[in-house]
């Protein structure tokens, strides 16, 4: 895997330093081997805003359990492979990390294409896969209880996003949107639920991604006269979107997910491109225990979904091992629902958590992304989500919940 481009090459050698320190025994000849994790993430690409934030947020937690002994008597070592946000790519890292360097699980990935592509590399092999990617489809693969994500699903996001879509007032609803396994099945969950609602879907397109501009195809969605634009991509072509809409005049609502349309694009593009745009993203748990530790670890005092997702991953992983006294896939296949769901001692973080089962408790982990409750294909229960609105240059939270 090229390492050529300067800012992954520098995210990469970061990595490697946080993995050698993690892995680096404080008594020479007399620890064990490093228990070594994977993580893949997109340091690089579409998702390359959130998958830097997300990894920083694993390795806190991990530096903070070697700190406190490690994990089944060993130090934690965090195996860095760059996704790219590219399914070809992932793919090529996933089996790195499986084949070569023998991890039982791997967490990190963001993008739906990516983990579709990843996960059957993962059942195969029975390495365990955490995920924030959201589309419907992952859990339906035939994972055989292999993969658990912290993302809500498709149906219940589009549902939400619909809702509140709704009660802007909204009534006809364009969605411009790329060819992924989560844009696909997001446009079938808004038509459904604003009809219940009394709107409409007036139409919706799939573009190619990557154009300098997408006149043509916004010209097909004004024709529609729709009160409300569904902008269903990713960083990079929301932005070249939203300035063909400004230029073309359109004094209509937008809507996008909170990835899409990030601080960073938002200190990149004019402000009156931006300015009334709205984001919808699931929230972390904000006034949880959770959240508040994740805060003090990071030392920022509003960390996004993604790093509480990602802090839940690694604290989920940690705890199924030390619950079942293995690392290996099957263990933590076997095991993360006992340790995130039922009668169990609330607890909210992971050094909290390994304490108590070192005590010999049940425990219930509840997670800074919120509760970490699983169905039997993997999918999240229930969470929160945030809806915001740009402001002069800034996000406005206008409703939680």
């Amino acid at each position: 895997m090229s390492v050529s481009h300067p800012s992954r090459r520098g995210l990469l050698q970061a990595a490697a330093a946080t993995g050698l320190t993690l892995a680096a025994p404080s008594v020479p000849r007399a620890q064990p081997a490093p228990l070594s994790l994977g993580v893949l993430t997109p340091l690089t690409g579409a998702g390359s805003f959130d998958g830097p934030r997300m990894l920083k947020a694993i390795q806190a937690v991990a530096t903070e359990i070697n700190a406190a002994g490690g994990l089944l008597g060993r130090q934690i070592a965090l195996i860095v492979e760059d996704d790219q946000t590219s399914p070809d790519d992932a793919v090529r890292a996933a089996h790195k990390l499986v084949d070569v360097d023998k991890v039982p699980a791997i967490i990190g990935t963001w993008a739906s294409a990516v983990t579709t592509a990843v996960a059957p590399v993962c059942w195969e092999s029975k390495t365990f896969i955490a995920t924030c990617s959201g589309a419907d489809s992952i859990t339906q693969l035939p994972h055989q209880g292999f993969l658990i994500r912290t993302q809500p699903n498709t149906k219940l996001q589009a549902t939400r996003h619909a809702e509140f879509i709704l009660s802007l007032g909204a009534k006809k609803v364009f969605v411009l949107g790329i060819q992924s396994p989560m844009a696909d099945s997001v446009s079938h969950q808004l038509a459904a639920t604003l009809k219940a609602g009394g709107g409409e879907l007036a139409g919706a397109l799939v573009y190619e991604k990557d154009k300098s501009s997408y006149r043509t195809e916004l010209d097909q969605a004004l024709r529609a006269k729709p009160d409300l634009i569904y902008l269903n991509g990713y960083a990079p072509d929301t932005a070249v979107l939203l300035r063909d809409l400004y230029r073309a005049g359109y004094e209509g609502m937008r809507f996008t997910q909170s990835y899409a349309l990030t601080t960073k694009q938002l200190a990149a593009l004019p402000a009156e491109v931006t300015e009334g745009v709205y984001t919808g993203q699931p929230s972390a748990d904000l006034d949880s225990a959770a959240y508040a530790a994740l805060a003090k670890r990071l030392g920022n005092p509003s960390p996004d979904t993604y790093e509480a997702q990602a802090t839940d991953w690694i604290s989920l992983v940690a705890l199924a091992a030390a619950r079942a006294k293995e690392a290996t896939g099957t263990a933590l296949r076997d095991t993360v629902r006992l340790v995130s769901q039922g009668d169990g001692e609330k607890v909210y973080t992971a050094i909290d958590g390994l304490k108590a089962l070192g005590a010999g408790k049940q425990i219930n982990y509840e997670g800074a992304s919120g509760p970490c409750d699983f169905d039997a294909i993997g999918d999240i229960l229930s969470c929160k989500f945030r809806f915001q609105k740009v402001e002069k240059a800034a996000f406005v939270t206008v409703k939680l919940g």
